[in-house]
């Protein structure tokens, strides 16, 4: 049985959206790509009801995965877990993601990359602690380390960053309490004992030996 479309009239809230009506009642909401063919007095089967209906799932659930992307760059599962939370089937789900990938807009390779590039330039941390990151956004640990073998920066450079961007508020305590608190923050960054301490070192060394330096902060010699 065959119902006819009556009128199709955009959403208020959605401009990028049409309501459907068939046989003079509303009967589904469509974005306008998937409706470009529609026009009033067009006959529809049950069967291409269903199809507009399936293909309008997936055409929402592609923006919805955009929308998610345009905020940063995302893991595979990430868009995954974003789309199942919003009610999306897992065969729309997986045709969702090879449509991203084939439209480079998913690559876990180049997530991990950029992921690992930000780390290293505004809060660096350990190479452990990196893969740990990534494998929680579900990536696996064959990507994690092709990408973790681009890294050219030393640990023991990253850790001394790491050190510089929390010296200055360490800088009047003495040494004791200054190996502690720095020593800990590289410890929580993922660093080893002996990678931190060497960083700890050289950074409390180099506030020493500034001519502005604090004479408080000199009180105190590095023991070990």
């Amino acid at each position: 049985m065959e119902k006819e479309v009556t009128a199709i009239k955009a959403q208020k809230r959605n401009p990028n959206r049409v309501n459907i009506y068939l046989d003079g009642e509303f009967a589904f909401g469509l974005s306008r790509i998937t409706a470009a063919w529609l026009q009033p007095g067009r006959k529809l089967t049950q069967v291409e009801i269903d199809k507009l209906v399936n293909a309008d799932d997936h055409e929402v659930a592609f923006q919805q995965a955009l929308h998610f992307l345009s905020y940063r760059a995302r893991s595979e599962r990430e868009i995954r877990k974003n789309l199942a939370a919003k009610g999306f089937s897992e065969a729309i789900i997986d045709e969702t993601i090879e449509k991203c990938k084939a439209g480079n807009y998913v690559n876990d390779l180049e997530f991990a990359g950029q992921w690992i590039d930000n780390r290293n330039t505004f809060r660096p941390r350990s190479p452990k602690l990196l893969k740990m990151e990534l494998r929680q956004k579900g990536l696996p640990d064959a990507t994690i380390d092709q990408a973790l073998e681009k890294v050219t920066v030393p640990e023991e450079e990253l850790a001394y960053k790491a050190a510089q961007s929390k010296a200055e508020r360490y800088q009047l305590l003495d040494w004791q309490s200054f190996r502690t608190k720095l020593g800990n923050f590289l410890l929580r960054r993922g660093f080893s004992y002996q990678v931190a301490m060497q960083a700890v070192k050289q950074v409390w060394q180099e506030l020493a030996d500034h001519p502005t330096s604090p004479k408080t902060h000199l009180n105190g010699e590095i023991n070990d």
